[in-house]
């Protein structure tokens, strides 16, 4: 059984003035860095890029969703479409520099249809979803996931996991975090 990290890294940042923030730096490395490092611990690495690409690491297949603008669910479909051959994904985002590997490892490990990352008990990502919940997803809007383990909880476990699931939406949000 192999399971494929995906990291969306596609969006548009509009919240974040002056540059786009997955290519600012923290803690002297791009933000988006962190994310993809924590993730490569699976399997497979796959990136999904829309409206700025993203350095990845050497390894790392990077998608891009041209329909980006459209809403998350076209770059988890994107992610899903580059993961077909894998049994699962684990689903993070590009702008949650603090999440460990650790908790990558933690949610991929459950045997779970869905598992979600919890700290503190609040649920959070990533999000491990298994191939029989695949066609659950939704194809449009800008929903995920969360769709799906609101629609079917009897599908959803979840995982307690170290770090901080804070994510970076603004320049207060990185000096903050920084």
């Amino acid at each position: 059984m192999t399971t494929a990290a995906v990291v969306l890294a596609a969006g548009g940042a509009s919240r974040f003035e002056g540059g786009h923030k997955l290519l600012e730096p923290f803690r002297g490395r791009p933000l988006v860095a962190w994310a993809l490092e924590a993730a490569s611990v699976l399997d497979d690495l796959i990136v999904v890029v829309g409206a700025v690409d993203v350095p990845v690491p050497d390894g790392a297949r990077l998608v891009r969703n041209l329909s980006w603008a459209d809403g998350m669910a076209t770059s988890l479909q994107a992610g899903i479409d580059a993961a077909a051959h894998h049994d699962a994904v684990v689903v993070g985002l590009g702008d949650q520099p603090l999440v460990p590997a650790e908790a990558w490892r933690l949610v991929a490990a459950s045997p779970s249809p869905i598992a979600v990352a919890t700290y503190e008990g609040r649920r959070r990502n990533p999000v491990r979803v298994a191939r029989e919940v695949w066609p659950l997803l939704p194809t449009t809007g800008d929903e995920g996931a969360r769709a799906v383990m609101r629609e079917r909880p009897d599908l959803v476990a979840e995982v307690p996991c170290p770090g901080d699931p804070a994510d970076v939406d603004t320049r207060e949000d990185l000096a903050r975090w920084s």
